[in-house]
């Protein structure tokens, strides 16, 4: 199967990443290199672009789609939680612009292998990064009734994951759930019809399993002020979310760092002596119009926040 992903508001992207030919650019989740070869087209020779990505073969597909360009490219297969410890290693100290896509990519919903998609049957299995052996197939198989809840109500905020996690530990009681399918109709069975029709459940237990197997909202925030603290003054970050539990961390990062005093409004005078290290380029989040939403309905969800390193 052709690795394929279409990058989501590349455009938009790319003129607020506000590109110097020279300069050095991050790409932490390069997947396809789609955004990374729009990124690649506006650097020189003496331009350096590092790639990240946990799933190696998506990163083997970028650096074949990228060799064409003359910029320096560094490609480091790690997840960008690492991005600190992975720049020092390198010998990268600042740099101008950092794109985070914090979305699964299409190969990885399309290829029904992989197990992220609830419109395919295969095998639970949901891991970004194949070395590792942690899988869907663990989570559901594995864990305990109390744990189960917790991720479904944190990670999915899923309204029916009582009935979800009972049917699933009755299940399993029975044999193992090891197919997308088989969990698929177990969350059917334990929602009212009109959530059925909608999928809204499945997509949320999905959702929730997903960020549970490859981490993806442990230590978010400590990276993103990583990556804030690696800009230069006038770097750009940004970064594309695409569920509100993503969204909510960089948005309030986001506002504490643009924001000068962080005092309780109740003080007369500032005793926090905080000063704000960013601008907030877009002050709402760029969401992708009618056109792309018809050509790549993956977009719908999507927002893109962008900030500017001032201090």
């Amino acid at each position: 199967m052709e690795f394929e992903h279409l990058p989501i508001l590349k455009d938009e992207i790319i003129d607020l990443l506000n590109i110097k030919p020279n300069g050095v650019y991050v790409d932490c989740t390069v997947g396809g290199a789609g955004h990374s070869s729009a990124i690649c087209e506006k650097l020189s020779s003496d331009a350096t672009l590092i790639c990240f990505d946990k799933d190696l073969e998506a990163l083997n597909v970028s650096k074949e789609r990228l060799s064409k360009f003359s910029c320096n490219k560094i490609f480091i297969h790690s997840d960008f939680h690492a991005y600190k410890e992975k720049l020092q290693e390198n010998g990268i100290n600042k740099v101008d612009g950092v794109l985070i896509d914090l979305g699964v990519s299409s190969y990885q919903l399309d290829n029904f292998e992989r197990g992220f998609s609830y419109m395919h049957d295969g095998r639970l299995d949901m891991r970004m990064d194949q070395t590792k052996d942690f899988s869907a197939y663990n989570v559901v198989n594995e864990y305990s009734p109390q744990n189960l809840t917790k991720i479904l109500y944190e990670y999915g905020e899923e309204q029916f994951t009582k009935s979800i996690v009972n049917n699933i530990i009755k299940q399993r009681g029975i044999s193992p759930i090891s197919t997308t399918k088989e969990l698929v109709d177990i969350i059917n069975s334990s929602v009212p019809a009109k959530v059925r029709i909608d999928k809204t459940s499945v997509k949320r237990v999905f959702q929730a399993i997903r960020i549970e197997v490859n981490g993806e909202l442990e230590g978010l925030e400590n990276t993103l002020k990583d990556i804030i603290d690696s800009l230069s003054i006038g770097g750009r970050f940004a970064v594309l979310t695409f569920h509100s539990l993503e969204d909510r961390i960089v948005k309030n990062l986001f506002k504490l760092e643009s924001t000068n005093c962080i005092c309780d409004k109740n003080l007369p005078i500032c005793v926090c002596n905080h000063k704000a290290s960013v601008n907030l380029v877009n002050r709402k989040p760029i969401v992708a119009n009618d056109k792309e939403i018809k050509e790549n309905s993956r977009s719908k969800s999507a927002k893109l926040r962008v900030i500017e390193k001032v201090f």
